[in-house]
């Protein structure tokens, strides 16, 4: 239970109307204090009009924002001990970094050398020092991010709101930036929400989760428990890889749940409260949490056909056909080649599954 002196943002019942349009239906939930906070989504999710109305871009249509216990609905984004973080780093192209940093303290009444002293923190925060001097025409867009980043928290923001601040860095630079961020995060203890549609994003850097789709929230939890017991098929087909199959429920027996997968096939696993005998869900099963053999083993084994072999750098991704049933995907680390064999497109061979990799999902 955490206490209500440890929420930062406390969002209660909210609701975003444009016209008809419902872009959010009653969300809840209690972001704390000093955590790294992440909506996720796909576009159009509303996870960005969420952070707008923490920002006080956006009206309230029904419900609360609390910020540490106090509503802000009517208070200005001016006035709102928040900041953010926009995808467009939005620096005054005439101003040096250090100019850049600091302006925004001088319009809130800082002396310009208390702006200065202050702006250079950040940016020795942030690394950036040696270019205090510089125009941002002359940094590349990862400094031009971190600018950005240092002239958001230089008025120590409460919350520091971003959204989707990385996506226009390139590949390697967007995931420096991310372990850049969560070590910001931790040295400020300033709470931080980040929107993100990058699942392997927001897996990378947050304390919790918020998966959004439809302006609903889908499920709300910790990395690795969003990850390895989604709730439903959105959650475990958007996060990450997964092999999502529809199933009947044949029995439940002491915590355990028989499905059926078609061609004769079952396969046991634990039981959900929601999901009753003779329902047909859908169950998910992680590529990573199967592996290959010539026989089957103690485990969970269903007999298949190789269908095809695909190299991913760091993995081989097996295609597998199980006659009359469906297609499973196995995931094998290039680690693991000289222990696992490597079966070839039009071998038979098993798969089989770690105990507690088959999760039933609430569809």
């Amino acid at each position: 239970m955490t206490d209500a002196s440890q929420i930062a943002v406390d969002v209660r019942d909210a609701v975003k109307r444009y016209g008809d349009f419902t872009a959010l239906q009653k969300i809840s939930l209690s972001i704390r204090d000093n955590e790294f906070f992440t909506l996720l989504g796909p576009s159009g999710c509303g996870k960005t009009t969420l952070l707008r109305m923490i920002a006080g871009f956006e009206d309230v249509s029904e419900g609360g924002i609390f910020l540490y216990g106090e509503e802000i609905e009517n208070l200005p984004p001016h006035q709102r001990p928040v900041n953010t973080v926009f995808q467009n780093y939005a620096l005054f192209p005439h101003m040096t970094i250090l100019d850049n940093v600091g302006f925004g303290l001088e319009m809130r009444g800082a002396s310009k050398s208390e702006a200065r002293r202050r702006a250079g923190e950040m940016l020795d925060l942030v690394q950036l020092s040696q270019f205090a001097s510089r125009k941002p025409a002359q940094l590349s867009g990862g400094q031009q991010q971190r600018v950005a980043l240092a002239r958001a928290l230089a008025p120590s923001p409460k919350v520091l709101l971003l959204d989707e601040p990385l996506s226009a860095l390139d590949l390697k630079l967007r995931k420096a930036m991310q372990i850049e961020l969560k070590h910001i995060q931790r040295e400020t203890g300033i709470t931080f929400i980040f929107v993100t549609h990058d699942q392997e994003e927001a897996l990378t850097m947050s304390d919790r989760i918020a998966v959004m789709s439809a302006g609903r929230m889908q499920q709300l939890g910790a990395p690795q428990d969003i990850y390895e017991a989604p709730r439903n098929m959105f959650v475990a087909d958007f996060i990450g890889e997964t092999n999502l199959l529809e199933v009947s429920v044949d029995a439940i027996e002491a915590g355990r749940a028989t499905c059926h997968l078609g061609g004769g096939h079952e396969l046991t696993c634990n039981a959900v409260d929601e999901v009753k005998r003779g329902a047909r869900v859908h169950m998910s099963i992680r590529p990573e949490r199967l592996f290959l053999s010539e026989h089957p083993t103690e485990s969970e084994s269903l007999k298949g056909t190789i269908v095809e072999n695909i190299f991913i750098g760091t993995d081989i991704t097996t295609i597998i056909d199980l006659a009359e049933g469906p297609n499973f995907t196995v995931r094998t680390s290039n680690s693991d080649r000289g222990t696992k064999r490597i079966f070839e497109p039009g071998a038979q061979a098993y798969v089989n599954m770690e105990h507690g990799a088959a999760r039933l999902l609430v569809d």
